[in-house]
């Protein structure tokens, strides 16, 4: 068996793969295409590959690993072999994702915004604070991490809602689905957590007319995908009052440009798409062995092309 890595610009992540590989498939070929070049493999792991690398291979091909969570710079490259697409499902990225998650809500709910902004006035002052259960988080997303942020928020006492496109239902959390789903969470949340995979049907999704949609002062995080959410939008409806701030880590084009308002804007954080790093070691490990249940023929949790997740 030959497995070929592309993953040029992170060479610790290649690296410890194939240390966690070595002992599960001792007699396989593990190489990176800076070593062998673009040759045809039974096994690629990539990561934002080049087109040229998929249009070499051949019939040998049996899966396509995706090493990270979002697969939608995989799915957009033409000549896709038609094989199974296996990406990472967490590998640590939950417990990081719901820091981060945890860290924008609590930023605005202990009114550390308005207490930056005393400061730099030089100005003195207590903030009322509000009961936890006024501010109803709204989790847009409910895959894995969508999962581990709305569970981990719950256990911080706050109300927490969820939505997908189809139907789901999790312990302790109120579910909604479909469009008129998405109009009841955003009715209904304090803060909005965007946690969306860039596929067709979520392109935009949070545009003006939906993020309008959210109660006066609500907050926004997006931690997903830059395409789901319109930011000159939502800055609009921050200049104008409507939203108190956003935390964002994720944009449609990054890095963010330097000429772009939301740099400079006080009631936004900007951050550059470090949410959910992947750990090296705990995907490497995953990886290893769904390659070895590839071998024995078992059945793996597989991206649907057609719906990009």
């Amino acid at each position: 068996m030959r497995i070929l890595i592309h993953a040029p610009e992170a060479p610790r992540w290649q690296e410890t793969l194939r240390r966690e590989l070595r002992p599960t498939l001792p007699n396989a070929s593990i190489v990176t295409t800076q070593e062998a070049g673009e040759g045809p493999a039974d096994i690629l792991v990539v990561w934002k590959p080049p087109a040229s690398l998929l249009a070499c291979q051949d019939a040998s091909l049996k899966a396509i690993f995706n090493a990270g969570a979002g697969v939608d710079a995989l799915l957009s490259l033409p000549g896709l072999p038609d094989v199974p697409i296996v990406r990472l499902r967490d590998a640590g990225m939950g417990a990081l994702m719901a820091d981060y998650a945890l860290y924008g809500i609590l930023h605005f709910y202990r009114d550390m915004d308005r207490y930056r902004q005393q400061q730099l006035e030089h100005h003195w002052q207590e903030q009322p604070l509000d009961d936890r259960s006024a501010w109803r988080v709204g989790i847009v997303g409910l895959g894995t991490l969508g999962q581990a942020c709305a569970q981990r928020i719950r256990a911080q006492g706050f109300e927490v809602q969820g939505w997908s496109r189809s139907e789901k239902h999790i312990e302790g959390i109120k579910t909604h689905h479909g469009d008129t789903g998405l109009t009841t969470l955003l009715n209904t949340s304090r803060v909005i957590v965007s946690l969306l995979p860039d596929t067709p049907e979520t392109r935009w999704l949070l545009d003006e007319q939906r993020l309008a949609q959210l109660p006066e002062g609500a907050v926004v995080i997006n931690a997903g995908r830059g395409t789901t959410l319109d930011p000159d939008a939502l800055l609009g409806l921050i200049e104008r009052g409507h939203l108190r701030g956003a935390m964002l880590d994720v944009f449609p084009d990054e890095p963010l440009p330097a000429q772009h308002p939301l740099w400079q804007d006080p009631r936004v954080i900007v951050t550059p798409h470090v949410a959910a790093p992947t750990d090296v070691s705990a995907g490497a490990r995953q990886f290893a062995a769904d390659i070895l249940a590839l071998t024995r023929g078992d059945s793996l949790d597989t991206v649907d092309p057609a719906t990009g997740y």
